[in-house]
């Protein structure tokens, strides 16, 4: 846990000791990658047994409905649960999005656009990294952006659901792109705010601020990783 002066130092946006920073990002970027395994594995079972994946997409809209709450939940409760709370239910969520992925993946096999889907993994994880190394090493200030880049993605949201009216192409595209940019963007501006400790003088928490690190970089990878799936797939739904 932070010392009151390295708590204030984040506050006034000077950065944290360098340990301090290093410990912060390893944590974060440790439980993100834990979660996107566990992702992974329940998406593998799920594509290959067909009886679950036709089970979870009868209650499709239940299961994103349930990983909303729970994102949204994390966030909003950071401060008052504990950290052991907060990776168990960032884990729940990784499990749920393993499943809906896992449809996600089986749908795009059984139309003959499995590399569709390495494909879009692939540039995901190029520009998800090339993000958070412009977080690392960029002087910018990139705070203010992070709020601009929060609300935007309400009005991504929106944009979608609009389409799923409208049915075009030329919006879907246009999404697609905006949304690969806003959560690049949302990328480089979460690494830096963690790298400076504002998670930590937030929840007066070093591992409360991994934990809640780490589900945003799990949210913006995913979210890359839909879009790319759009623009490769051709905005197939």
């Amino acid at each position: 846990m932070y010392e009151d002066s390295q708590r204030a130092q984040s506050a006034y946006g000077a950065r944290p000791l360098a340990q301090v920073s290093s410990q912060l990002l390893t944590q974060a970027f440790f439980w993100m990658f834990a979660g996107l395994l566990l992702t992974a594995f329940i998406a593998f079972l799920v594509e290959n047994n067909f009886s679950l994946a036709r089970s979870a997409a009868q209650v499709w809209i239940i299961l994103i409905l349930a990983e909303m709450g729970l994102a949204i939940g994390i966030q909003a409760a950071i401060r008052k649960i504990s950290a052991a709370t907060a990776l168990l239910l960032f884990f729940v969520y990784a499990a749920l999005n393993g499943v809906t992925f896992g449809v996600i993946v089986l749908s795009y096999s059984l139309n003959g656009q499995s590399a569709t889907v390495v494909q879009a993994f692939v540039s995901a994880a190029a520009m998800f990294g090339g993000a958070a190394m412009y977080g690392l090493v960029t002087k910018r200030n990139l705070a203010s952006m992070f709020g601009i880049l929060a609300m935007a993605t309400w009005g991504l949201i929106v944009a979608v659901l609009l389409n799923l009216l409208f049915q075009s192409s030329t919006l879907d595209l246009l999404i697609s792109i905006a949304g690969v940019v806003i959560y690049a963007f949302l990328t480089a501006s979460t690494t830096q705010k963690i790298q400076r400790g504002d998670f930590a003088y937030i929840t007066g928490s070093m591992e409360k601020a991994a934990v809640w690190g780490a589900l945003l970089l799990y949210l913006e990878f995913v979210s890359i990783f839909i879009f790319m799936l759009r623009l490769f797939g051709g905005g197939r739904r």
